[in-house]
Parts: C-alpha cells; structure tokens; sequence
C-alpha cells in the first residue's frame, strides 16, 4: 500500500503539472494547444504500458515541438488536424520498428557536438517562437530570426498587457521554485495569472478558448490521412531519430526500481506506441520527456502505475475542469516555453565542445546556424551528415605505415618506410589507422616504390576482418608494380573473411597469403622467412 500511496502522489503531481505544459506544447508547435494537452494524455498511457523503463514519461518534448512547427505538410495542408495526427502516427510506426530491428547502434553516429548544438538551437528556438504569444504581436520575417527581429524594432506595435502576464508568470515560477513548491510552482504561476488577467480587466490577452473550446470531454479515435504521408516522411525521420535521443539519455540514466537500465530497444517500442495512441487521440508527436521522467522520480514514483495515473488525472482535469482550462492566459503558457527554453541552452556544455577542437567547432557552428534558419528536421539530418564527412575526412587524413624491424633484443622497432625498396631487401609493413575507401589512396602514397628487384613486401592485415574494394584495387596496383620490377607482395594474419574477399577478388594469384591465428607475428615469421628464402634462391 504504500508503493502504491508514493505513485499516487507522483501521479497526481505529474498529472496535474502536464495540464499547463501540454497545452504549452501545442503552443510550442504552432497547432491547436488541445493536441499538445492530448498529446500529453494518451503518450504518457501508452509508453507506459510498452516502455522497458518504470519511469518514463512519454510526452511532447520541445525539440520535437519546434520540428513540428517547422513542417509545412502540416500547417499548409487542407486539414492541418489531421496531418497533424497522421505524423504523429507515422513517427510512431518508425519508432516501433526500429526497437523491433534494435536499431539502436544507429545513435552512436550521432556526434556529441551535433546534439549539443542542436539542443541549444532549439532552446533559442523557443524564446524567438513564443515572442509573439508574449508579446501579443506577429512580427514579419521568414523564419524565427527575422520575425523575433521584426518585434523588438516594433515596441510600439506590442500588446503591453500580454508582456507584463508573460514576465509575471516567469517571475513566478523563478520565485516558486525556491519555496518548497518547487516545480509545482509554474502550476501555480499559470494559476495565479490567469486569474489576475481577468480581475485586472485585461481583456486584450488571449487566452486557450480564444484558439480552440476546451470540450468538457474526451477526444474520439480518428484514422490517418494515408495520401498525406509520403509529404511527413522526411518529418517524421526526424522526429523519431531526435525522440530516440531523448529517449536513449533516459534509458542510460535512470534505472529501474530493481537496479537495472532498462532495454533502449524496448524503450524505442514504448515510445512509438505513445505516438500511435496520441496520434490516434488526437495527439501530437511525442517522445521520451527528461523533465517529465525527472518530474516522475523526483515526486516518489515507485512503478510505471504513476504513469497510468497522471494519465487519468489529465483526463479528469479536462472532463471536469474543461471552462477553467480554456481561460489559461495564452502570454503565461509563452513564459512558461521562453523559460524552458533559456534552460535548454547549455553554455558550458557549448564552451566544452568548442574548446575541443577544429572539426568539433565546424560541425557545432554548422549545425546551430542550420537549425537557427531552416526547418529543424532538416538541420539535425544536415548536421549528422555534416559530422560523418568531417569524420571521414579526418581518418583518411590519419592513416600511416610503419615499418617493423627487430633489434638485437628480439623487439620490435617501428621506423618510417623507406620511399623506395633497395634490392635483396624484405619490407614489414604494419598499417595503422581506417583503411576504407578514402584512406586507401592515401595510404598508396606511402608504400615503398619498386626500384631495384628481388624484394618483398610483407602488409600485415591483423584486426583487419573486412577490407574495401577500393583497398583491395590499390593492393593489385601495387602487387602487379612489384611483380613487373620481379618482386612480390606479402600479406598476413589474414582472416577466413579477407582471404574469401581476396579470392573473389582474383588476387590471390599475385599476392602470397599467410593466415593469422592467436600467436600474434607468428604468421609474420614465416612470411618472412619464406621471403628471406625466395630472394636466395632468386
């Protein structure tokens, strides 16, 4: 029973405190404020059911609400609901397909630098989008830069009203949370101007009903608009790929009540089924929620029954409560969002990742600027792509050859390679670093030149267990340059897998092959001896 009392607790506080922030959300995303409240609702219900994690809050996140903000399938489509339910739906099939293909390796190629800058993108993001429900004023631009631009060389166009609600609400909460409220208090805070506005007579600042009637009941099943969806793909792609990150940093961070992390692929699972219940409820797109997940543990929750319950709390605050959310003032929900997002930017973590060095620096640049000006699908795509070409280009620029010789001790000293081979002479060659298609070339420039005659070549290929083409052509260039001068090249401690790829290949006519096994340079040996005794015997 008390289990079950802690996880009452947390879920009447998750509950009651996902009310201001779903319809925030909906804000956030530029779409009805119900779908981000709804959002809220039937994500956090069906991640909990499916989610590996005890904790996790499955709901709007603001890097997900920015994106849907900037889908132009959505907002320009004759219908903007229902698209906007059919991606929320499409992201949760991508979802539960990459838990069920356990794609979850498919993050590591995610650079720290882009999530960092992305993050911190999308908190700018934020305060510039929700300056005009602060301010009470639609500054002009085509994009948030311009627009935010646009507003503050216009104060005489703002709606002083709406500034001083959104500033009082910020106040607020920055004051609540030293009490012993503590983030109960932006609950609170949207309570108390909301409430003000009115007694006050301010009739000028919008409030929720003014977008959309609160129904004083639940939203009805809808079906996806199929024709639409080939419009959301690319949306949706970025949606689920930006929703696994967050969902992946909570997997990792907090265990559940037996002490174990829960399964990511799991957790991706429980995070599509809350998109396809949201989109189903007529929800927005949701994802694995830090704040939300925090929020949860922080208030004693001891199961994933917390969860269930915020849900039913949510529910019975619109069905019975439905007048008195409709009159949330819209400048408090902007405060509430401009707050979240200043939070999100990370300055020491952008000093960290700028200190660290030139290509970090790019891809940081890069990817903030890209988010600041286009659409956020778009920008974290460009980034990651932006990482992977710096990151090839910098390992092809790290490959190196040495050249093993033994002292008279027996050990093994590696020197640079000679650039070009003097007769009667055995070479041991030991590559280092990625020897795939762009470092192939480079690594060409610096094998040793055929010259004299009567000389081997020995490549060690130990740890090597798959070689690329454009590797294996460079290796058939140098073997048949080193037969035409009447030498020959050696290769070792090749796997069962690099001798298949020889083979198929048609290169183990011109190359000697040796196999490796556990003796590390035993293979190394023999192929040396064995080219000791073929430059005798030539």
């Amino acid at each position: 029973m008390r289990r079950l009392g802690k996880d009452a607790v947390a879920g009447v506080v998750l509950g009651v405190e996902s009310v201001p922030d779903g319809l925030a959300s909906g804000l956030l995303a530029g779409v009805n404020p119900l779908a981000g409240l709804y959002a809220y609702m039937f994500g956090t219900l069906g991640g909990a059911v499916f989610t590996s994690s005890a904790y996790m809050a499955v709901q709007g996140t603001g890097a997900m609400g920015i994106i849907v903000a900037d889908v132009p399938a959505v907002h320009g489509a004759n219908d903007p609901a229902k698209a906007l339910f059919t991606l929320a739906m499409l992201t949760g099939v991508i979802m539960v397909a990459a838990g069920l293909l356990r794609l979850g390796f498919v993050l590591r190629f995610v650079p720290n630098s882009v999530m960092v800058a992305f993050l911190s993108a999308v908190g700018v993001n934020i305060v510039l989008g929700q300056l005009s429900n602060f301010t009470g004023y639609e500054g002009n631009g085509v994009n948030r830069v311009l627009r935010a631009l646009d507003t503050i060389l216009h104060p005489g166009r703002l709606d002083w009203q709406s500034v001083a609600t959104g500033a009082a609400t910020i106040l607020l909460i920055l004051l609540f949370e030293r009490t012993r409220i503590g983030t109960f208090g932006l609950v609170v805070a949207v309570v108390i101007t909301s409430i003000a506005v009115p007694l006050l007579g301010w009739t000028g600042v919008r409030v929720v009903n003014d977008i959309s009637e609160v129904p004083n009941a639940l939203p009805t099943p809808v079906l996806p608009d199929f024709g639409i969806i080939p419009a959301l793909l690319i949306p949706a792609l970025a949606l689920a790929f930006v929703g696994l990150l967050q969902g992946a940093a909570i997997s990792a961070g907090f265990p559940n009540p037996d002490g174990k992390y829960p399964d990511a692929s799991r957790d991706f699972i429980g995070q599509g089924a809350g998109n396809l219940t949201s989109g189903i409820f007529q929800g927005m797109p949701v994802g694995g929620s830090v704040s939300g997940t925090s929020l949860n543990r922080a208030a004693g929750a001891r199961s994933r029954l917390s969860l269930i319950i915020a849900a039913v709390v949510m529910a019975i605050v619109v069905m019975a409560f439905a007048d008195v959310v409709g009159q949330i003032v819209m400048p408090a929900l902007a405060g509430l969002l401009m707050l979240i997002g200043l939070r999100t930017v990370k300055p020491a973590s952008l000093q960290a990742v700028w200190r660290t060095g030139s290509i970090q620096k790019a891809v940081l640049a890069c990817t903030f600027t890209l988010t600041m000006l286009i659409p956020l699908q778009y920008a974290v795509l460009a980034g990651v792509g932006l990482a992977v070409i710096l990151h090839v280009i910098r390992q092809s620029n790290q490959v190196t050859i040495k050249r093993w010789q033994l002292d008279d001790d027996g050990n093994v000293v590696e020197t640079d390679p000679p650039a070009v081979l003097s007769a009667d002479e055995v070479v041991v060659l030991q590559p280092y670093g990625s020897l795939y298609f762009a470092a192939a070339r480079v690594l060409e420039d610096q094998l040793p030149a055929p010259s004299e005659g009567n000389s081997v070549v020995i490549i060690r290929l130990r740890g090597r267990e798959q070689l690329d083409t454009t590797f294996l052509g460079v290796l058939r260039r140098y073997a048949e340059a080193l037969r035409a001068d009447g030498s020959k090249l050696m290769l070792v401690s090749a796997t069962d897998r690099v001798q298949k790829q020889l083979r198929v290949a048609g290169l183990t006519d011109l190359i000697e092959v040796y196999s490796g096994d556990e003796r590390v340079g035993a293979s190394t040996r023999r192929a040396y001896d064995d080219a000791i005794a073929w430059i005798h015997r030539g």
